[in-house]
Order: structure tokens, then C-alpha cells, then sequence
């Protein structure tokens, strides 16, 4: 992984960082660089992630999942860091859809999407740390027993990743089935490289190995400058500029296979930096698809956003056909892999010569290898960006708030937050048909 963080430098952008500032910022990386590796060395709660390409196992992957390496599809029941991942690593793999995601409980997706697998034929991932989570334990029950009413036995079919204890271990237990845990002292959004992350990608025979390797790759470029380490370089860039003013964070992958990868940057980024009036908010497009949609708003709008472009220089191509349309004849001959590069560059050309804050991190190619390293790199970015910002990067009160006012609200825990709702405040306009 590279980063090109020249479009970010002052001389180009508005806000911009001048090179005098990022030499000065470069002493408080190596700083956050000292607390992030004893972090790691000591396993304290969160920067243990940053050591999972290490102390990942993919031998108990592979072992745990040889039951089901009949299976031709994959459903994971999970919700954020335990579902993300993993459709970001079958995604980038190319087996995303074959590895589809409960990740929600909307009733009309949830029957639409097990109508559309062959039950018989599908492995179910069900990742929960605590084994509670309500909104995964509630699709659960219904794909069980969706699977009992196409006479296919649920137990067959189906690997847990939880926590040592708790009601879905219980449940794995009592039916014997096969289980992983989730890491200790990793958050989900920072579990990728685990399990989590894992378990589908290896179901369907992606290399996880390769991955892992990738990710210690990620683990050995980690050095005390950002002009030594890309991933410190983004990390501190785009803190540099949250500061000057570029609060959204617009991530643009320019490879479908990474459309996923950008979902999981946001929650990266967001749940991880969204603290104390602080954090970039992300924005998720795809190029080229989303210059016809949003480039609008990059290019000419506020000067509050950073874009962030992600891509692989080497990708396979695809020939477009010569034609008899004059205007269209310059195509001809041509590749889609070459329309689309000379779509990205000129995209980020056209924000520089706005003065739009934007910064290019490329991989080699989209494989296993390269992806683990680009996962690897955008946790460490985030890390570093929560000690530069002196915020407690891997909580997440806001969202703990919600799910106990949720609860409560379904009359599973006496939660005050539940006032908020029933005391909620109303003026609802609606139309006048009187007429």
C-alpha cells in the first residue's frame, strides 16, 4: 500500500497542510507511534487488533470449517464490525455474492434474501461477541427456522464465532456445533482479521493465509514517521485537515470490489473518531460510478470535505469493441480498465485544480495479499488518528445509549433512555385533504 498525499499539501488544496506543519506533526506520530506498540506489546483493549495478523490461526479456520466446505453459499448473521467484515473480505474476494449479509432486520429484505439462497446449500455464519445481541439473535431464529420448514437440519449447517460465554455459545454447545471465538480485547469494527472477517471467505476456499500475510505486511511497514509509513501518513493527513476544516470524509474506491470496503471504513471511522466533537464524518461513493452523482458537491461545493480515492494500479482489463460511431470511435480498441483509470485521474485532477483537499492510497492488484495489507493499514490510520485527536478510540457510548433505550423500549431492562422516546417531542405536518 502507497499513499500520495500531495493534493492534501497547502500549495494544492484549501484547507491544505504545508510541508513545515507536517514535519512538525511528524514528532507527535512518532509520539502516538511509541503508545501504539506498547499498546500492542502489553495487549491492551484495541490495539491488540494490530496484532491479529500474528495471532490469528487460520489452521483452526480451515478445521472449524472443513464441515461445511460442501457449501456453495454463505449467509452471515451479524450486525456492524460482525458483519462488515466479513462482506468486505468475500466483496473484495469476488465471492460477495455468494456471501450474502444479515446485517439488519427489515422483515421484507430478510425473506427476500433467504428466498433467494439454496438453504441445503448454505453455510450460516452467526457472529456475536456477547451471544445477546438482539438484532442478530432475532434473524437467527427465523433463518433456523426457515431452514427447518425447507427440511434442512439447521444444525448441519451452521458455525458460531462468540465469545467464551454467553447464550449463543451455550447454544453451540448444546448442539455441538462448530464454533471460533472472537479475539479479546478487539473491538468488532477492528476484527477483520480474525474469525469474524474470516470464516466465509474460507467456506468458500479464498486464501485466508494470504490475507493474514498481507496484514503482516501491514504490521512490518509500521515505522515512527508518516514519511516512513503510509498508513501513519493518511492517518495524520486526515487529522491535519478534520482540524483546518474538512469534516466528511468522501471515500471513493474506484473497484467494485471494494464497494463493501467502504462500508467498513464508515463504521471504522466513524465509530472510532466520533468522539468528544471531534471526527470526520464519512461519505461512501464509487468511481467512476458516483462522479455522475456526487463529483458535483466535491468539485464545487463547500471546501469542508477530504476525498479519499483507493484503487489498484494493476487490474485485468476488458477490450472495448471498435464501432462505426464516429464520435464514439476514439473508444474503440481501447480497454474499460484504461477508460476507467483516465476516468480517475482526471477526477482527481479536476478537485486539485479546485483546491479540493484529496489524497490517493493505491495497493498492486486487488488479491488476498494486497487486500489484508490495505485492511491492515486503514485500522492503523484510524488508530493513529484517535491518539493524535486524544480520544478514546475504541468505545462507543453513543451507540451503547441507543441499544439500551432500545431494550428498554421492548421491555427487556428498566433503561431510562427509554424516556427519551416515550417523551418525545412532536409536530407532524401532513397533507391537507379536506378537499
Amino acid at each position: 500500500m502507497n499513499v500520495d498525499i500531495g493534493n492534501a499539501l497547502g500549495t494544492v488544496a484549501q484547507p491544505g497542510i504545508s510541508r513545515e506543519s507536517l514535519e512538525r506533526l511528524d514528532d507527535r506520530v512518532a509520539a502516538a507511534h511509541d503508545r501504539i506498540e506498547r499498546g500492542i506489546a502489553n495487549e491492551k483493549f484495541g490495539y491488540t487488533a494490530l496484532a491479529l495478523p500474528e495471532t490469528a490461526d487460520p489452521d483452526a479456520i480451515r478445521d472449524a470449517v472443513a464441515p461445511l466446505a460442501d457449501s456453495t453459499h454463505v449467509l452471515t448473521v451479524g450486525i456492524g464490525g460482525s458483519a462488515l467484515g466479513a462482506a468486505t473480505v468475500a466483496g473484495a474476494l469476488g465471492v460477495g455474492e455468494r456471501a450474502p449479509v444479515l446485517d439488519n432486520v427489515d422483515p421484507q429484505s430478510l425473506h427476500a434474501t433467504l428466498d433467494s439462497l439454496p438453504l441445503s446449500e448454505t453455510a450460516v455464519h452467526v457472529v456475536s461477541r456477547s451471544g445477546t445481541t438482539a438484532e442478530t439473535l432475532a434473524n437467527f431464529l427465523v433463518v433456523r427456522e426457515a431452514m427447518a420448514d425447507a427440511g434442512v437440519d439447521w444444525t448441519d449447517r451452521t458455525i458460531v464465532t462468540t465469545g467464551e460465554s454467553g447464550p449463543l455459545r451455550s447454544l453451540a454447545e448444546e448442539h455441538a456445533l462448530p464454533t471460533l471465538s472472537v479475539p479479546e480485547g478487539v473491538p468488532g469494527r477492528f476484527s477483520v482479521l480474525s474469525p469474524t472477517g474470516l470464516v466465509p471467505a474460507a467456506i468458500l476456499g479464498c486464501d485466508v493465509e494470504a490475507v493474514l500475510a498481507g496484514g503482516q505486511a501491514g504490521r512490518d511497514a509500521l515505522a515512527p514517521s508518516l514519511f516512513d509509513c503510509p498508513a501513519y501518513a493518511y492517518g495524520a493527513v486526515a487529522v491535519a485537515l478534520e482540524r483546518r476544516g474538512a469534516h466528511v470524509n468522501a471515500f471513493v474506491p474506484y473497484a467494485e470490489r471494494l464497494e463493501y470496503f467502504a462500508e467498513w471504513f464508515a463504521q471504522l471511522w466513524a465509530e472510532s473518531l466520533g468522539k468528544d466533537g471531534m471526527g470526520q464524518t464519512p461519505a461512501r461513493a464509487l468511481g467512476a460510478t458516483d462522479q455522475h452523482s456526487q463529483l458535483q458537491l466535491y468539485r464545487a461545493g463547500r471546501h469542508d470535505k477530504l476525498v479519499t480515492f483507493v484503487r489498484p494500479r494493476e487490474r485485468p482489463d476488458c477490450t472495448i469493441p471498435e464501432t462505426e460511431i464516429e464520435d464514439l470511435a476514439y473508444l474503440g480498441d481501447t480497454g474499460v480498465g484504461e477508460l476507467l483509470d483516465a476516468e480517475f485521474d482526471a477526477t482527481e485532477a479536476s478537485l486539485a485544480a479546485a483546491r479540493q483537499p484529496n489524497v490517493r492510497v493505491e495497493i498492486e492488484r486487488l488479491d488476498a495479499a494486497n487486500l489484508g495489507e490495505l485492511l491492515y493499514g486503514m485500522e492503523a490510520a484510524c488508530i493513529l488518528a484517535g491518539e493524535l485527536l486524544n480520544v478514546a478510540t475504541f468505545t462507543q457510548p453513543a451507540v451503547e445509549w441507543g441499544k439500551r433505550a432500545a431494550r428498554g423500549l421492548l421491555g427487556d431492562i428498566d433503561a431510562p433512555e427509554t424516556d427519551a422516546i416515550t417523551g418525545k417531542e412532536r409536530l407532524v405536518v401532513e397533507p391537507d385533504r379536506s378537499g
